[in-house]
């Protein structure tokens, strides 16, 4: 457990970790404050491409936290890694915050003879057609990439299907499942040790999810915290093989721990 005192930089999940819809859990501020104080440095990681990050810049500082663009790594980050110079046209099955964050690739929202891949996100604007078209397309065998796999995105009543969900509704009709790109990938701690200069050694990944926060933490070779502040329960722990290096409650009993 002392180990996890000389880590320096720490990857934040939000829903569920930090915050749950619009109410900030006790003691983010002063576990942010914490980080600085020590040298550190925090970023903020999500799999939720419904957004642009100044959504959540704007979010956070509703919440009465200061933060930047440069604070923050988004699934839609690591997905415009893998799609540049790859595709002649993509259809984003997703929000009109995704298509404005991937305004700078070939993309439609209609269907047209030239789509080479199917890209889709967490898209609270859902509609039949755009099931639809990607029922045509992922018959036509075009590539098909998903930003993540969370089954479910936490609210305050509980929880709405996310991209995983959709994508098994279209497994179910077409039979093919798509390439997830954001956690448990580990590409987003691979760009986040890349942008601060920090080493696999000195970083610890915080998320309240097995499948995804804590698998990418094991993938990418770094240390993980599960808080059950979200969608995890301790009985979840014991049930999966996916196990995180420390647990904690939730961040206020990390900061108690790393300040004793």
């Amino acid at each position: 457990m002392e180990k996890l005192k000389t880590k320096k930089l720490f990857l934040l999940d939000m829903d569920g970790t930090i915050y749950l819809d619009n109410d900030l859990f006790e003691g983010v501020p002063e576990f942010l404050e914490y980080i600085r104080e020590i040298g550190g440095r925090y970023l903020f990681l999500t799999n939720n491409s419904s957004k642009s990050v100044e959504k959540y810049v704007e979010k956070l500082a509703s919440l009465g936290i200061n933060a930047g663009c440069d604070d923050f790594l988004t699934s839609v980050n690591a997905t415009e890694r893998q799609i540049k110079n790859k595709y002649k046209k993509i259809y984003v099955f997703g929000t009109k915050a995704l298509k404005e964050q991937l305004a700078a690739f070939p993309i439609t929202v209609k269907l047209e003879d030239d789509i080479d891949c199917l890209l889709m996100g967490f898209d609270t604007e859902l509609t039949f057609q755009k099931l639809e078209d990607a029922c045509i397309l992922l018959g036509r065998g075009v590539d098909y990439i998903a930003t993540n796999p969370d089954y479910v995105c936490p609210t305050s009543y509980g929880y709405v299907p996310d991209c995983g969900s959709v994508s098994d509704m279209l497994f179910n009709a077409t039979g093919r499942q798509p390439r997830f790109i954001g956690k448990p990938q580990p590409d987003m701690v691979y760009l986040a040790l890349e942008k601060t200069g920090f080493t696999a050694e000195e970083s610890v990944l915080i998320g309240d999810r097995l499948y995804t926060d804590i698998a990418c933490g094991l993938n990418a070779g770094i240390s993980s915290i599960l808080v059950l502040s979200g969608e995890a329960a301790i009985d979840d722990v014991k049930n999966s093989e996916t196990k995180p290096d420390y647990i904690f409650d939730n961040i206020k009993s990390l900061l108690e721990f790393l300040k004793a």
